[in-house]
């Protein structure tokens, strides 16, 4: 799942450019990151090719034209301005689309991983053990002052990506909402162990194919209430934030996003076809 996730938010999240160069090396990318989980060889080698390359032809046909016609909607309802309703549908119709894709590519990755050994599946452990440390190096490092600045800066960046140099009002607020919004990276650690827990039960008992899919949709199912409360608060804070930040949008920034929109969705289009 997590190799499929990876990929997924590179196509989403990424400069239009990056789009199209991660499309045209899709299959070459995921293997790669495949193999940082998976030891195969020979004939179990040749199904990781196969599930990739039903993968990325699944997604190219099915998921990005209806990422370029939600782009196109997107595109309306910022240029009228943003309103309460128009984050939920955002966060609603992007939650969908993430779920389909990562239930499609569990599906395809299932047998495959039915077939592990338990050398393999203990290879498989010691590399998520490693994801969980690079985790913590990066996100639970300082204290909570100091964390609270990193995700100040992160989402400056990420929103200047967007609309271009922003104001320092609009900074200040990007910082209010950092100092707002609840730490969740502890929660969020444990509750990536938790799924890694049931991902690797799975495997020992050899039901990917009757349960993967359906983890794979539900990851949410089962999180700690504090976490999931904690999460909602966050939510809204952030919804907060992005309606106040569009209010403040020169026309300059408008334009830029809005040049970003329709460049993702024009490259949607052609990757599509």
């Amino acid at each position: 799942m997590r190799i499929f996730s990876t990929f997924l938010l590179v196509v989403l999240l990424s400069a239009c450019s990056t789009v199209r160069l991660a499309y045209d090396n899709a299959e070459t990318y995921l293997r790669w990151r495949a193999t940082d989980y998976l030891e195969l060889d020979g004939e179990m080698s040749d199904q990781l090719d196969a599930a990739i390359a039903g993968f990325v032809s699944w997604h190219r046909a099915n998921a990005l034209p209806q990422y370029a016609t939600l782009l196109d909607q997107a595109d309306e309802r910022f240029a009228r301005g943003l309103g309460s309703a128009d984050l939920l549908w955002g966060y609603d119709v992007a939650m969908v689309q993430v779920q389909e894709s990562l239930r499609v590519g569990a599906e395809k990755m299932a047998p495959l991983l039915d077939r592990l050994t338990p050398p393999q599946i203990a290879h498989f452990e010691r590399q998520l053990a490693e994801d969980n440390r690079k985790f913590a190096r990066e996100n639970l490092r300082g204290g909570e002052r100091e964390q609270r600045r990193r995700r100040t800066e992160r989402n400056v960046e990420r929103l200047e990506d967007w609309v271009g140099k922003l104001s320092q009002p609009q900074v200040d607020r990007v910082a209010q909402y950092s100092a707002r919004a609840p730490l969740l990276d502890e929660m969020r650690d444990r509750d990536h162990k938790r799924l890694q827990a049931e991902l690797l039960r799975m495997l020992r008992a050899h039901q990917a194919r009757e349960r993967l899919a359906e983890l794979a949709a539900t990851w949410q199912r089962g999180r700690e209430p504090a976490y999931v409360a904690g999460l909602e608060a966050a939510r809204k804070e952030y919804f907060g934030m992005i309606l106040d930040i569009d209010k403040s949008l020169s026309p300059q920034q408008r334009s830029r996003a809005q040049r970003k929109l329709r460049g993702y969705a024009e490259d949607f289009r052609k990757l599509s076809r």
